[in-house]
This record gives C-alpha cells, structure tokens and sequence, in this order.
C-alpha cells in the first residue's frame, strides 16, 4: 500500500513489492498470484467463516437473522485493519480492476446467501399473488442484507474508518428485518448446503493467452452458474 502511494498502482510491480518486503520474487508467488490479489487476501477465508456461520446455525434461528451474523465476519475482516481498509477502499475506487475483483468478491457472499435462504423457505407459502417464488425472493433477501452492510461499510470506510461501526450495522440489519420479517421459514425439511458439496471439481477452458483478470472472471462466472443451477434431487 506504501508504494501504490507513493508511485501509483499501475507504476508498481511485483518485484518491487517483493523487494520492500524484503522476499524474492519467487515468495511473493507462492501467496499471490498477482497484485490484485495481493490486495484481496482475505475474501477467501472471510467465505468461509461466514459459511461456517451459516452451518453452525442453531435450529430455531430465524434465517435471516443467521445471513446478517454470517455477514458480521465480514465487517470483522475490515475492522480488524481500519487504516490499510481504508486505504485499499480509496485504491479500489480509482483501479477499475481492482473495483471489478470487489465487485466480484461481493458476488460470492450473495451466492452462498441466497442458496443458504433458499434452503430454508416454505414452498407451501404463497407469495401475495398466490405464485411460489423462493428463488427470487431468497436472491432479493440476500441481496438486501448484503447491499446494507456495504452500506454501513463504505459509511465507516469514508469516515477513514472511525466511528461505531457494529452499531451502525445493528441498526441497518433492523431495517432489513422489517421489511422481510414474513417470510415464510420451514420447519422439517433439510436445508440445502449453502456451498458447492465437499471434493466437487471445477474445469474452466481459457484461452493460453488470456490475462490473470480475464481468467478469474470466466471462473467466478463458472461458479455462479454451478450454483444457480438446481440441486440434485
């Protein structure tokens, strides 16, 4: 983050990196296999401890109530570092790449949302015109609960990271209760894995010459179509 200061992002290159943080090149590869990623190293585990969250659920739980605590991890994650969130949040909104790798990082959490809601919905109950649709209404709940803890993120992120930020969230997350407080929870019928199944392989052709951002997109639209598609019977 200190030299994308101080000579810009584009200007910066790996062995640079390498190089202030006092590792060879090589080092720095068997952690990131790019910049980019270097910039995001934690989304990967913050899913899954918002997916063990989600697994760990207690029975009596509201789902709703359990998507805003799994979420919670993820405020976790910036708050742990307020100053370098921050200063990845003012580089990400002048990187269009680095805003395409958030944008898609935000992606993953709706997706194991929307298929942990959807596992937990009654298909007896109506909708207000009589029609079922858990799909849709599992993706605009997630999507919901999602779109106000970005909300009181960038809020805290733009106050350079000051402020009560878990408050904050607390009050958001109320908002979200209210306005999906109906909906139609099971009970008996067990949920479906709020993840792709343990061992499950995914292959994604590319191109040889396909750059590192290309690559990752063609996977992450791999994965959403994996966990858009209905589940076994």
């Amino acid at each position: 983050m200190e030299l994308f200061a101080t000579k810009g992002y584009a200007a910066t290159t790996v062995d640079e990196i390498a190089a202030t943080a006092g590792v060879a090149r090589r080092t720095f590869f068997r952690h990131f296999r790019s910049k980019e990623e270097a910039i995001f190293p934690d989304h990967d585990d913050t899913l899954e401890r918002a997916k063990a969250v989600l697994d760990a659920a207690p029975a009596h739980e509201n789902p709703l109530d359990t998507v805003c605590r799994g979420i919670k991890e993820v405020m976790k994650m910036y708050a742990s570092s307020p100053k370098v969130s921050v200063e990845r949040y003012q580089l990400t909104r002048e990187v269009p790449a680095l805003r395409e790798r958030e944008i898609a990082s935000v992606a993953r959490y709706e997706r194991l949302f929307t298929r942990y809601l959807l596992g937990h919905f009654d298909e007896s109950a109506p909708g207000a015109d009589g029609e079922i649709d858990e799909p849709l209404l599992a993706e605009v709940a997630a999507s919901a609960v999602v779109t106000a803890h970005n909300h009181v993120l960038r809020r805290w992120l733009r106050a350079g990271g000051q402020g009560d930020v878990e408050g904050a969230l607390d009050r958001a997350f109320a908002v979200v209760r209210r306005a999906f407080g109906d909906l139609p929870v099971i009970s008996g019928r067990p949920p479906r894995p709020a993840g792709p199944a343990e061992g499950e392989v995914l292959v994604t052709v590319t191109r040889t010459d396909a750059s590192l951002p290309e690559v990752m997109r063609l996977i992450e639209q791999a994965l959403a179509r994996r966990e858009e598609a209905p589940s076994p019977p």
